[in-house]
Order: C-alpha cells, then sequence, then structure tokens
C-alpha cells in the first residue's frame, strides 16, 4: 500500500485530468469559523474515487483545544471509524492519499500514522522538511488503528 500526501491546491489540479483507480482517499477541511463562516468544502472526489473519507477538523494542537471548546476526547470523535476504512482500504489492496488544505500538517499526520502503524516507517514524514505533522492528529489516527488491530 503507497500512502501518498496532497495539498487541496495539487489534488484539484491532478483531478482535472486524471481518475484514482485502486485508491481510498481521506480529505481534511476546515470547519466553520468566525473568520469563515461557511467553513470549508471537502474536495469534491464526484467520479474520480469510489471511496472517499472526509473529516471536518480543526488544525489545532493540544495546548489549544479549550479554546475551541474541545478536548482530547472529543476532537475526531470519527478516528474509530476512519481506522477502519484504513484497515479495508489494505485489506483491499489500494493505496491511500491524505489530502488536507496545505498538505502539511492533518495530510502529513494522518500518513504518518499509518506508514508507522503498518511498517514502521511514519518517521520518514516527520522527517521530510515539507511537513509538518499535527500531533494530535498522528497519535488519534496510530491509537485508533491500534484498537481496530486489537479487534
Amino acid at each position: 500500500m503507497n500512502v501518498k500526501i496532497y495539498s487541496r491546491e495539487a489534488m484539484e489540479e491532478f483531478l482535472k485530468d486524471n481518475v484514482l483507480d485502486n485508491t481510498a482517499v481521506i480529505t481534511f477541511y476546515d470547519p466553520p469559523t468566525k473568520r469563515n463562516p461557511k467553513g470549508d468544502k471537502p474536495v469534491d472526489y464526484t467520479g474520480k474515487c469510489d471511496r472517499v473519507f472526509p473529516v471536518c477538523i480543526f488544525d489545532i494542537d493540544l495546548e489549544v483545544l479549550g479554546k475551541y471548546g474541545l478536548t482530547c476526547d472529543t476532537y475526531f470523535p470519527e478516528v474509530d471509524r476512519l481506522a477502519k476504512f484504513i484497515y479495508q482500504a489494505k485489506q483491499d489492496g489500494l493505496d491511500i492519499i491524505c489530502q488536507c488544505e496545505h498538505g502539511q500538517s492533518r495530510s502529513a499526520a494522518c500518513a504518518a500514522a499509518i506508514l508507522e502503524h503498518f511498517y514502521r516507517t511514519g518517521i520518514s514524514v516527520f522527517a521530510d522538511y515539507r511537513y509538518y505533522p499535527n500531533q494530535l492528529v498522528y497519535h488519534k489516527v496510530f491509537n485508533a488503528l491500534g484498537k481496530v488491530e486489537e479487534l
């Protein structure tokens, strides 16, 4: 299973002329805020990819969860379903694309967690200067994948 990281811009450009065969996508996007009352919409993969898991979460760190009315337990509530989605994609022989707004933080963290869980190579994402993996997303995904494995 190949795991790749994309930004919104790079993915939208890629989708103009391509279809994602044999691929599952995890797309992160921002929820509404005071500065952006409508929030963002996920990239539209209609007709381009059959397996897409949208995740609407803030790109924030543990220290500021309270400012958003969140706790570690309430941040990323769909992570257990995402872990099952990842396992199913792997079982079905699919590659995975992790995509977020800039392709640096949430998507990089998710990709690192997947790579670390299955192959013990997640450090490669942390060591790549292009990425700044969100620690909270990384640990939530990594821990959720560990729980699926235990079932």
